[in-house]
């Protein structure tokens, strides 16, 4: 019944009222529907009392504009009649004046019925808006009472249709054998509508995850360039120290995790997130969340006060999820303090576990709220004025990773209004791990120069990959069209094939394909596309690629491609 109603409701919405114009002055009556026009409404004009009140006996109006000064029958004795009759005792008259009317005769108008008046010469801005305003609200009346029509018929059919259910009820009663065939019918459809229902269910998980992937690819494919550029300003001055140039890439490679995250809602409910372990400290964790944090915490004018061991603390951990730990819960500490507050971020070595902490003297949570902070999709605070978006999933999120780094967590509040703080234990690391380098030095050149083809519809994705190949020493050519790619290739010879997957009008997998019947194993093919999905690892394989490399491609991983220049290597082929 509600898609009916909202189909009833959109059609009344969009159908013109009927505005009646009554002056005896032509002159004016074009002006108001100069005015009035841009309305889209239905004007109809009379000349005189007489004649609006038999255009009224024939039609409704919305809204009547009526001149005070009329020959004969003013603007007053019209009003008069006009709300005398039943018909038209509710409909809004707008009086038009020339001349100054003094309050009595204001009050005598709104006697008669009168909403509003006004003065001419006419401000047009103010006649269209009062004029518009009726006519919405005539227009709204309208469309409820249609809807009051509608829910009364449907009513009846409610209860006709609940008098035919007691009747067919006391018919079963009567007999027992038909009742309980009637049950039996009756679970057995509810039956098929279950497995009906979780067959739309299982559907809809699947487009959910479909569009995830979609959403991450399109938003790599533009940080592609980036990151290429990135690296060719890195290339072309290798000894560059420049701090901005270090935050970008460090930034930037954390915005490509971000995206990553979007595939762990769906990753989360099934099991599927994995970590990236690797040696890193406690010291190198907390300094990339502050960075990512540092905004939102800037933002709020919070002071960030950090308590940590001088020496490095080692860890076994995945450094980008765990700095994303720690990245969300300065974000919450920040999102949930008023502006001006404290935040403390702390840890210390006990034997073989490291106690962390993030407190602030923030907004608090109730006794009942701790039990709920880390379910999905839970936000204790919506109210407007804290809110800062978000899907609810930070916090889930956090306990998930820790729990799989072998940690775990817990919240301490002592009430609303007196802070929160969240305290972590994760097991420290067997041995320091290695220094991280933010941004690695790269020497134009290698040991074997390449001949590299790239295939990209976006030309500043191809263009940005291809001029970092020539700065690390290889021949490199951009190809923007992938119905040219076997001309470039039988004129250019290249030993490596970089190759965009989505591409309007031939898709990746059709060239590849089509290169690899050509020229059998003398091409490395290399996939660079956003899709990361194991399944779509899965079909370039079986697409004959050698590489698989997900937007923006890691140059580290490029280099060592066209290092190798054969076969496919493990980096590029982990999920």
């Amino acid at each position: 019944m509600a898609p009916a109603l909202n189909d009833i409701a959109a059609a009344n919405a969009v159908v013109p009222v009927k505005i009646l114009l009554v002056d005896d002055q032509p002159g004016r009556l074009l002006t108001y529907r100069t005015i009035l026009e841009p309305l889209g409404e239905e004007l109809v004009d009379a000349r005189s009392g007489l004649e609006a009140l038999k255009l009224l006996m024939e039609d409704e109006y919305a809204v009547i504009l009526l001149d005070v000064n009329m020959p004969g029958m003013d603007g007053f004795e019209t009003a008069t009649l006009i709300h005398q009759h039943p018909r038209f005792e509710n409909t809004p008259i707008i009086f038009v004046t020339a001349v100054n009317i003094s309050d009595l005769d204001r009050l005598r108008g709104y006697k008669l019925g009168a909403v509003d008046y006004v003065m001419v010469p006419v401000i047009p801005e103010i006649m269209r808006t009062k004029v518009s305003v009726l006519a919405e609200l005539h227009r709204k009346r309208r469309e409820l009472e249609t809807l009051n029509a509608t829910l009364q018929a449907a009513h009846n059919t409610l209860q006709q249709e609940k008098a035919r259910e007691l009747e067919r009820l006391n018919a079963s009663l009567r007999e027992a054998n038909a009742k309980l065939e009637l049950r039996n019918r009756e679970l057995q459809a509810e039956n098929r509508e279950r497995v009906r229902a979780e067959a739309r269910l299982r559907e809809a998980d699947q487009r959910k995850d479909e569009f995830l992937a979609t959403l991450a690819h399109e938003l790599r494919n533009p940080l592609a360039p980036l990151q290429n550029a990135l690296a060719v300003r890195r290339l072309r001055e290798p000894g560059d120290e420049d701090p901005l140039l270090a935050m970008m890439e460090r930034q930037l490679s954390l915005l490509v995790r971000m995206i990553d995250d979007l595939l762990d809602i769906a990753r989360i409910t099934r099991g599927k997130l994995t970590l990236r372990r690797g040696a890193t400290t406690l010291q190198e964790v907390v300094s990339a969340a502050v960075d990512t944090a540092r905004p939102l915490i800037e933002e709020g004018s919070h002071a960030l006060e950090l308590r940590l061991p001088d020496e490095p603390i080692a860890l076994d951990a995945d450094h980008a999820r765990l700095a994303q730990v720690f990245a969300n819960l300065l974000n919450n500490a920040a999102k949930y303090s008023d502006p001006g507050g404290r935040i403390e971020l702390g840890a210390t070595l006990d034997g073989d576990t490291v106690q962390l902490w993030v407190s602030d003297a923030g907004i608090g949570l109730a006794p009942d709220q701790l039990a709920m902070v880390f379910e999905m999709f839970r936000q204790v605070d919506t109210t407007v004025e804290r809110s800062r978006g978000g899907l609810g999933i930070g916090l889930t999120l956090v306990q998930r990773l820790v729990e799989m780094h072998g940690g775990a967590i817990e919240v301490h509040s002592d009430g609303l209004g007196q802070g929160c703080t969240f305290r972590i234990r994760l097991p420290a690391g067997d041995q320091p791990a290695p220094a991280r380098v933010e941004a690695v030095p790269l020497a134009a050149g290698t040991d074997t120069a390449r001949r590299v083809l790239v295939v990209d519809d976006n030309r500043d994705s191809a263009d940005t990959l291809a001029m970092m190949l020539r700065l690390l020493g290889h021949e490199a050519l951009p190809v923007y069209d992938p119905t040219l790619v076997e001309s470039q290739v039988a004129q250019f010879a290249p030993e490596i094939v970089f190759l965009d997957l989505g591409m309007p009008g031939r898709s990746g997998y059709d060239v590849a394909r089509a290169l690899r019947d050509q020229n059998g194993e003398r091409l490395v093919i290399v996939a660079v596309t956003g899709w990361g999905q194991p399944e779509d690892r899965e079909r370039t394989v079986l697409a004959g690629f050698d590489h698989h490399l997900v937007k923006p491609p890691d140059i580290q991983v490029v280099t060592e491609i066209c290092r190798r220049g054969t076969h496919p290597f493990a980096e590029d082929l982990i999920p």
